[in-house]
């Protein structure tokens, strides 16, 4: 089990932003943190997601995380919602077969390039 995801961004506040619009069709606030320095997103139960200003150009490299959705829509509106806030297509909504029967989701690029997914499959929703 994940207790928290930490990543290095190049501008924490400008992520902040980005984070906090792109993560309201799926309930996810901003739970604590310091400005200009780093940032937690609750994503219920107890499981967080930071985003942090980086000690050194090493730390900041990019990488892939997926978000549950309760359904196929949340996964459209997070798409939505993260371009709307600057993010880069990088694989709209749609059903994904081959990672299961079920499984639907998209993928954006946020601002430092990280790929980030929303995905929904009825196996796994844990509402």
């Amino acid at each position: 089990m994940i207790d928290h995801v930490t990543i290095s961004v190049s501008d924490v506040e400008k992520s902040k932003k980005f984070y906090e619009s792109a993560f309201l069709p799926l309930g996810y606030n901003v739970s604590f943190g310091e400005e200009g320095k780093f940032w937690a997103f609750d994503l219920g139960k107890g499981f967080l997601f930071e985003i942090c200003s980086p000690q050194t150009t090493e730390e900041l490299t990019s990488f892939h995380i997926a978000f549950r959705a309760e359904s196929q829509a949340k996964v459209q509106e997070f798409y939505e919602a993260a371009l709307a806030a600057g993010a880069r297509d990088n694989g709209g909504p749609g059903p994904r077969p081959n990672y299961s029967e079920n499984y639907y989701a998209c993928f954006v690029r946020d601002p430092d390039g990280h790929n980030i997914e929303a995905m929904f499959d009825t196996w796994d929703n844990c509402g």
